[in-house]
Formats: C-alpha cells, structure tokens, sequence
C-alpha cells in the first residue's frame, strides 16, 4: 500500500491509500477519485515529499493521545462558549452586583430570577457556605497569553 497526496482543480489537497503506483494512476486518468471536498474527478497526483518515520511507536502513541486531548479541548470549549450564549440569552446580567443580588434572593429580598455577573473566588465560597447556590462558568479562551 502506497499514499498519495491528491489535488483537484480547486486546489483542495486530501491524501488516499493504493495499492501501488500504477493503480493510482490508472484511477486518476479514468476519473475514479473523487475530491472529498468538492466531488471533482479531475484530481491529480500532488508534489510530495518522501514520508520518513522517525517517531517511534511509544512517541506515536503520545502523539495520537495528544491529538484526542486537543478534539476534546475543542469540544469543551463549543459547549462552554454555547452554555455562555444560552446564559446570556434568558438570564439577567448583574454584573459585579452578583453576590448582593443572590443574598437578597436567598433571603427573599427580591424576587427570585435567573442572574449573572462576576464574583471573586473568596464571595463565590461565601454565597456557597451560606447555602446559596452558585456555579461558576470558565470565560472565554484568553487570546493575549
């Protein structure tokens, strides 16, 4: 089994598995490839450079874990960034009035709503020890670090 690295008119570039050199270009020249990207059969063979192994397999395996920790990462932070939206959209915000606001909740001050703001780490554990329930949500991916 050889790999090749394949491009379409468009310019998308994706790689393939063949049996050898011959079936591959047999494959491209009656148009039996397929670009994933955009469906032309007009794909080529791309420049590519030889594919030396280097790595071995315990450093292999570290890579591919690694790799599943970035998806996961990833994922994580689309469904923190979509809680943060969900809350945005059908909660008060309260800003650096949140532990206030919460008391009074609690305490039946005022009414009972959904609310949102910012808290230290020393109100959050307050608001908790007094039976108050709170959660807290990780801010967005700092960009400038």
């Amino acid at each position: 089994m050889i790999l090749y690295d394949l491009v379409c008119p468009e310019e998308h570039r994706f790689e393939s598995w063949f049996r050898n050199s011959g079936a591959v270009d047999k494959l491209v020249k009656a148009g039996q490839i397929a670009c994933p990207h955009c469906g032309s059969t007009k794909v080529q063979k791309a420049p590519m450079a030889p594919r030396l192994a280097k790595s071995s397999p315990t450093e292999m395996a570290a890579a591919d874990k690694k790799g599943e920790v970035v998806a996961a990462m990833q994922k994580a932070e689309q469904a923190i960034t979509q809680l943060r939206e969900v809350i945005q959209k059908n909660f008060e915000h309260v800003g650096e009035k949140f532990p206030e606001e919460a008391r009074k909740m609690h305490y039946g001050e005022s009414k009972k709503r959904g609310i949102y703001g910012e808290a230290s780490v020393e109100d959050a554990k307050s608001l908790v020890d007094e039976g108050i329930e709170v959660g807290v949500v990780p801010g967005p991916r700092r960009t400038d670090s």
